[in-house]
């Protein structure tokens, strides 16, 4: 069977440093439960007995988990624009969800002071920290469609979430802190030597087994003060619902503002597809064959960034909620992006996170049991998204399912042809967020 298969993979890190000045370097057990072997430095993953994650109720809604769910996906936009600024005319893409998730952990580690400002960050205005906890775990019950198995229905799931934070043998991390993490993220504990190479070969051997191998060299080294770093992996791979025909895709000219190439552009065309079309762009998502799906959005005046840079979760909402039952064709290039951001540091300070401050030291007696100062000193993300073709011909068509009774159709068959930079965006429904925004990305030359 012919097979359409669409990936992304994310892995992001953020170093945790401290002033460990006057604290007795010999501190033993660096994590709950972390041992040594005859004085030798081991890496040890954490045993931590979790709590199942918080089960929706069809019907029923989290006030803070709906609350959480909207800002998250306002945290992606404005995330990605401020990312896609920096990245100029190149191919772009991003995961602000994996840039969320570990955020919203570390505010349980955030002092009194900084902890409001970090929630408004991340778009959780008005929610306390447990709040947020309970509406990550809900998130990831969705993401991870646990609730299938719970059917005791057999259920793929594309989608695969990785938590952990690596502790430095120097310290102790709060077994409070190691058990919210456990009950709410799914998070494991992992224990090395920052002052050893190993333990840069430890985060990346983490981050290739946690995307299948795709993202090999997330860490290149550690700043002598690195006490932690909490990491997340996704990793996404999926067939179309509806797929291409491998026989209708021609080459054609892509137009950037680089200059024109050549692209290789796929074709869909047909019935009742769902479409949507304002003053501003076209839309189309095309859906896997499991959930989910990837919205394709082109701006009919102004560039991608520009169109990426006015995204809101309204917006996005506005975009599901107004489409249309249409006839008609999509014109779509392969794809392939690999993003290597280095310096995550500057950009979440615009966005209002305060926990990079070394003066305050926002996470200090909330992470790790020694007094000393602790704050977040940089971040890194690498991300990669494959949108190709894999294996032999014939596959069923499959009609994408609609998103709402009685849409109007419309009167004429559009054309959406996708030679010019354009966004995408990656998502997954949740009860209390509906399309949850997990990966974004723009295409300036395919």
């Amino acid at each position: 069977m012919k097979r359409i298969k669409q990936v992304s993979v994310v892995t992001v890190a953020f170093f945790i440093g401290a002033s460990l000045a006057g604290c007795d370097g010999n501190t033993q057990g660096a994590a709950p439960g972390g041992t040594r072997d005859n004085g030798k430095n081991v890496m040890n993953v954490v045993k931590i007995n979790a709590k199942d994650l918080q089960t929706p109720v069809y019907g029923q809604w989290d006030s803070a988990a709906v609350t959480a769910a909207a800002g998250e996906n306002d945290f992606a936009f404005r995330l990605s624009a401020a990312l896609a600024e920096k990245a100029g005319d190149g191919n772009f893409v991003c995961s602000p969800y994996s840039v969320w998730l570990p955020l919203a952990v570390l505010v349980n580690a955030t002092d009194e002071e900084h902890k409001a400002a970090v929630l408004e960050g991340l778009g959780a205005s008005g929610i306390t920290g447990e709040d947020l906890n309970r509406a990550a775990s809900r998130m990831l019950y969705d993401l991870t469609k646990l609730r299938n198995k719970e059917d005791g229905e057999y259920y793929y799931n594309p989608l695969k979430i990785a938590n952990a934070i690596f502790v430095g043998n120097t310290v102790t991390l709060k077994k409070d802190f190691a058990q919210a993490f456990a009950d709410y993220y799914r998070g494991a504990a992992i224990n090395v030597d920052f002052s050893s190479r190993d333990a840069v070969d430890a985060v990346n051997q983490w981050a290739s087994e946690s995307t299948d191998g795709l993202i090999t060299d997330l860490v290149r080294e550690f700043d002598p003060q690195t006490v932690a770093a909490i990491a997340n992996a996704i990793y996404f791979s999926d067939r179309w619902a509806w797929e291409f025909r491998p026989e209708q895709t021609k080459e054609g000219v892509f137009h950037a503002a680089a200059g024109d190439s050549a692209a290789c552009y796929m074709l869909r065309e047909g019935d009742a597809q769902t479409y949507y079309e304002d003053d501003r762009v076209q839309a189309m998502p095309l859906q896997f064959k499991t959930g989910g799906g990837m919205y394709i959005i082109l701006p009919k005046t102004g560039g991608a960034k520009e169109l990426l840079s006015s995204m809101t979760n309204d917006y996005f909402s506005e975009i599901q909620s107004d489409s249309i039952h249409a006839t008609g064709k999509l014109l779509l290039p392969r794809f392939s992006i690999e993003n290597d951001v280095q310096n995550l540091k500057e950009t979440l300070e615009e966005l209002g996170i305060p926990l990079f401050d070394r003066e305050s030291a926002p996470l200090s007696g909330g992470l790790i049991e020694e007094s000393v100062p602790v704050w977040l000193s940089d971040a890194i993300q690498k991300a990669v998204v494959q949108v190709d073709e894999k294996g032999t011909t014939a596959a069923a068509v499959t009609v994408i399912p609609a998103p709402g009774a009685g849409m109007p159709q419309p009167t004429e068959p559009f054309q959406m042809i996708c030679d010019k930079p354009f966004v995408f965006i990656l998502y997954e429904h949740t009860h209390d967020g509906g399309s949850q925004v997990l990966f974004t990305g723009i295409v300036n030359r395919p």
